[in-house]
């Protein structure tokens, strides 16, 4: 009988070493596969291609972790953080300029997002260009004129809006289109629109485009204009384009990044995983810019930037750890 209490004592001791090490590795991700999706955006723009090198890289590098991770086309920021909010995406790409006022809930956000962010990515320098031949030489000429604002429903007024406004336009002045970056370029050359806002990681394929077949103007932004928008949002900053960046153009431009890429998930993303995702991605940055330039944003003081939209407490962790987070941020 005292053989038999002393088996069953062992029996139920292991029982609950193996129930606590299983909970152990269910809690840090070492246990039954986990699928992670990361939205990005429609194919044919730096989203796409930068999100999908991320999830890539992310799942060469997972070591134990049993996780499955996957880059998934979207139709860009708004939807990535509808999707975010509703669990249906785990992380995503999307523009800091839209992540700002969606957790503030304010614009067309009728309700505040958890948005948090991961690391804030490569800027997106963006700008009005127009045909040398056109007479717009300043952003209050297009007045009365057609320029394009960018794609339908991709969120661009979030950022052209306050620029805009801080030129002393409004939509209502000009005949405000709708296209794609490259579908703008063949609006400028055939005439349908005068002006058309491009933009991106540099160099941006559809200003490529345009300067390599038209004799191609930026249009400069006004230096008080800039002044009060860098005041008043913190996600646009200066951003300057070297000379020779485009056919023809021999001057640096003083532009504007207009609102980063950066990676987020939703606040009630559990701490752990994100800690684990910012770590291998973090650790492994250099393999994403071996596919896209834009990976090389992913440095020490890049991806810890205030952009207005709080950053998750797993990658603050993960800052802190490694001595990258700013001590009055």
């Amino acid at each position: 009988m005292n053989l038999f209490r002393e088996a069953k004592r062992l029996n139920l001791k292991y029982l609950g070493i193996i129930l606590v090490l299983l909970l152990i590795m269910a809690d840090i991700g070492y246990s039954r596969r986990q699928f992670l999706s990361v939205g990005t955006a429609p194919p044919g723009g730096a989203f796409f291609v930068v999100g999908s090198a991320i999830a890539q890289v992310v799942n060469d590098n997972l070591g134990d972790l049993s996780w499955q991770v996957s880059a998934e086309a979207t139709k860009g920021t708004q939807e990535n953080i509808r999707r975010l909010r509703n669990s249906e995406l785990d992380f995503a790409l999307a523009n800091a300029a839209i992540s700002y006022f969606a957790v503030r809930g304010q614009g067309a956000w009728k309700e505040k997002y958890p948005v948090r962010v991961i690391m804030t990515l490569a800027p997106n320098v963006a700008f009005f260009i127009t045909r040398k031949s056109s007479n717009i030489k300043k952003i209050i000429d297009l007045k009365g004129k057609r320029a394009v604002v960018g794609p339908a429903g991709a969120g661009f007024e979030y950022f052209l809006k306050p620029i805009l406004q801080a030129h002393g336009v409004s939509y209502q002045d000009f005949t405000p289109l709708h296209n794609t970056q490259l579908g703008s370029v063949d609006m400028l050359a055939d005439g349908s629109a005068k002006a058309a806002f491009l933009g991106g990681a540099v160099p941006t394929a559809s200003i490529v485009q345009a300067s390599a077949s038209q004799d191609i103007f930026f249009i400069p932004f006004d230096e008080e204009a800039k002044k009060q928008l860098f005041e008043n949002y913190p996600f646009f900053s200066p951003a300057t384009i070297p000379a020779n960046t485009y056919r023809n153009q021999l001057q640096p431009f003083d532009g504007m990044n207009v609102g980063s890429m950066h990676l987020v998930t939703s606040a009630d993303v559990d701490e752990k995983k994100v800690h684990h995702f910012t770590r291998i991605l973090y650790e492994h940055r250099h393999q994403v810019a071996k596919k896209h330039p834009a990976g090389k944003a992913i440095n020490p003081k890049n991806i810890v930037r205030n952009t207005g939209t709080p950053f998750h407490p797993g990658a603050i962790r993960y800052y802190m750890d490694i001595g990258i987070w700013p001590k009055d941020q």
